[in-house]
């Protein structure tokens, strides 16, 4: 059936997201969602919303969320963007925002669908390294005669690596480009880093992106949400409102209402991932691993005496699948999302068989 398709999606290189088997007993720790549930008052707010109300369309503007995502942030309701999952406002972003002459900036180890969403909307890419370390290095991203972006996009913490970029230098990049818009992802800010979001009102070509999927434990509601300058939500509710009008459902609406308005148990899970994530930090280096610094709900290790491929399928043999990126500089590093502490201390037992 190829031949009925049209040239755009013969050149495509679809994103291929993290395995979900349908297994049984399976400690599942490749695609970092968050061990412990939403708040108990999500469950309700969606559960009241499963009504006869659900043959009417939802609201198209989501104005009760972006109201509570603005009071949350102390920002304004029209500085808020919001949409089915990060991934979504990413790709709205990419086509609204970022798509001019110039090639768009990004890391070269960092979110794989960055190129995708590059590939479907033909916008030219140019990657820059993470330094030896794997830390993202500001003054590369700095506007140089002769050398300009057409924009610049990169997740801090940054995926899969995790390593976090102090505020000071994300400033120092979107500052160091007045001419384009800088996209931050901060799908994993909030395990212990800090967000940019009180940046945005001193930077117009600041935009900050976040989602419910990770720390809010909403990966199966798919809610994502933009911050920045009015003019820039503008841009994206232009593509919005010409590809979906009504991208949240009811059901979505009123759980993220509810997710946001539970301040105290989105901080305790994130707590507890954070105790968690640097427990089993010490743990894998105790078997060997050489773990980078994260801030986020994973892990990024490597066994110098053990190839990564190897110990992934060993692992997947004792029930216990985590992600491997079969990519250049990282294919040796295992990302290892934090799962509760019996499926941590799994995972190092499953390990200290393993390494003999």
């Amino acid at each position: 059936m190829s031949r009925y398709w049209s040239p755009v999606v013969h050149g495509l290189t679809p994103y291929v997201p993290g395995e979900q088997p349908k297994l049984d007993n399976l400690i599942k720790l490749n695609t970092n969602e968050l061990p412990f549930g939403p708040s108990p008052r999500v469950l309700d707010a969606i559960h009241a919303a499963t009504s006869d109300a659900l043959r009417l369309y939802p609201d198209p503007n989501a104005d009760t969320l972006k109201e509570a995502l603005a009071r949350r942030h102390g920002i304004t309701p029209c500085q808020v963007f919001v949409g089915n999952g990060s991934d979504e406002v990413l790709a709205h972003a990419f086509l609204a925002l970022l798509r001019h002459d110039q090639p768009v900036w990004f890391p070269d180890v960092t979110y794989s669908f960055y190129p995708v969403y590059c590939g479907l909307y033909d916008i030219r890419y140019e990657t820059i390294p993470l330094d030896a370390g794997f830390r993202i290095n500001a003054d590369d991203y700095l506007t140089q005669p002769g050398r300009q972006a057409g924009g610049i996009i990169f997740a801090n913490p940054n995926a899969p690596t995790g390593r976090f970029m102090p505020l000071a230098e994300v400033e120092r990049i979107v500052a160091g480009n007045p001419g384009c818009v800088v996209v931050v992802d901060e799908a994993y800010v909030d395990f212990g880093g800090a967000s940019a979001v009180g940046l945005i009102d001193r930077h117009p070509n600041l935009l900050v992106v976040h989602t419910f999927s990770k720390s809010r434990a909403l990966a199966g509601l798919r809610v994502g949400y933009a911050m920045g300058h009015a003019d820039l939500v503008m841009a994206l509710e232009r593509v919005k409102n010409s590809f979906n009008s009504y991208p949240l459902d009811r059901l979505a609406l009123a759980g993220a209402v509810a997710s946001v308005e539970d301040e105290a148990h989105f901080r305790r899970n994130c707590d507890q991932v954070i105790e968690l994530r640097e427990h089993l930090t010490a743990d894998l280096a105790r078997v060997g691993f050489e773990v980078l610094p994260s801030t986020a709900n994973f892990v990024f290790a490597r066994h110098p005496a053990h190839d990564a491929t190897k110990l992934a399928s060993a692992l997947r043999e004792r029930a216990i699948i985590v992600r491997h990126f079969a990519k250049p500089r990282i294919d040796q590093f295992l990302r290892i999302t934090i799962g509760t502490q019996a499926q941590c201390a799994a995972l190092i037992d499953a390990l200290r068989e393993i390494l003999g």
